[in-house]
């Protein structure tokens, strides 16, 4: 039988950060999706007024709702890798390497960063952007948060061992 290792918190941390980038994007681009779509129903003569009504409404509810459920997979993810991590043992010497890592997907959390506040500041998606309040606020501070993921997960799995 093979005996399945948790050491995964450093991988953790990338792949938060990468994911937290990738919805993001995906999060703008659909946006921006909607709202041109909602423009092209709006100028249509073929569709109903209660179909431009319900379509209108729905693209209002959009950025709302995709922020708060941005924010709230932010949060989860956090937690999760947080509580995953108390459950990894992890001899003191490799610290060093955790934070040398850290700093390294830091500093790739500081380009995802960049893209995304050069796409959302693009003349195409400033205004969608603008509305994704909590969206831009997480990519805006991706680095920080990044940080703070890692010190916590750090100080979680190396705490542990000082407790048995």
């Amino acid at each position: 039988m093979r005996k399945i290792t948790k050491k995964a918190s450093m991988q953790d941390i990338g792949y938060i950060m990468g994911f937290i980038f990738m919805i993001s994007i995906v999060i703008l681009i659909t946006f921006k999706v909607s709202d041109t779509l909602n423009t092209k129903f709006q100028d249509s003569s073929q569709i109903t007024t209660e179909g431009k009504t319900a379509f209108g409404r729905i693209n209002n509810l959009f950025p709302n709702v995709l922020d708060n459920s941005f924010m709230l997979l932010v949060i989860g993810l956090g937690i999760v890798a947080i509580a995953l991590a108390s459950m990894v043992r992890v001899h003191p010497v490799f610290f060093i390497f955790f934070l040398l890592i850290l700093i390294i997907i830091i500093f790739l959390s500081a380009a995802f960063s960049n893209t995304y506040q050069a796409i959302g500041s693009n003349e195409n998606f400033v205004d969608l952007a603008d509305q994704l309040v909590y969206t831009s606020y997480v990519m805006h501070f991706l680095p920080f948060i990044i940080g703070v993921f890692g010190f916590i997960i750090s100080f979680v799995m190396y705490k542990s061992l000082q407790n048995g």
